[in-house]
């Protein structure tokens, strides 16, 4: 069993993974990776990041970080749940950039959406940080939920008047 990762271990896979790659790229970290980088979780099971880069060769890397950290890492983004919001790229917060690779998180609003989507507790502990912190703006927030939404037909888990609902009451709106 791989240990939790805490902001070290996030930011010496950062680094690790920057030293290695040698082709300029984006990687995204989303999910338990943003709030342990951003501080209101000390640790998360899975360091999950989404790849804009020379895709093998950060791929290639990954098996042997993940042995030498002790940590795990998945491919997973809100667009593995959701539609990919428009501008998502432009609402990305830049971490840092190690080597030729530049870190951020991935588009808080699209995090918060799909967190909001799924209703974990933990997901939803997440979406009060995220508005809590000022990450996104609840006005927004429902005005790209709208935008996607005649297209979350594509993703046939997702029911779209429960979204809806959970966003409102996410938000404190009424139904």
């Amino acid at each position: 069993m791989r240990e939790l990762s805490d902001e070290r271990l996030v930011r010496e896979f950062m680094r690790r993974l920057g030293a290695r790659v040698a082709a300029p790229g984006r990687v995204y970290l989303t999910g338990g990776a943003t709030a342990v980088l951003h501080g209101w979780r000390a640790s998360t099971v899975d360091v999950d990041i989404a790849v804009e880069a020379e895709r093998d060769a950060v791929l290639r890397e990954i098996p042997a970080l993940k042995e030498e950290l002790g940590i795990n890492v998945e491919l997973a983004s809100p667009s593995d749940f959701l539609p990919e919001l428009p501008g998502w790229r432009d609402r990305c917060l830049f971490i840092v950039r190690e080597g030729r690779l530049d870190f951020f998180h991935y588009d808080p609003y699209a995090q918060a959406l799909a967190k909001i989507e799924r209703g974990h507790a933990r997901d939803n502990e997440d979406v009060r940080e995220i508005l809590a912190r000022g990450l996104v703006r609840p006005v927004e927030l429902l005005r790209l939920h709208e935008a996607i939404e005649s297209q979350l037909y594509l993703y046939p888990a997702v029911h779209p008047s429960s979204l809806r609902r959970a966003l409102r009451e996410t938000l404190g709106m009424s139904s």
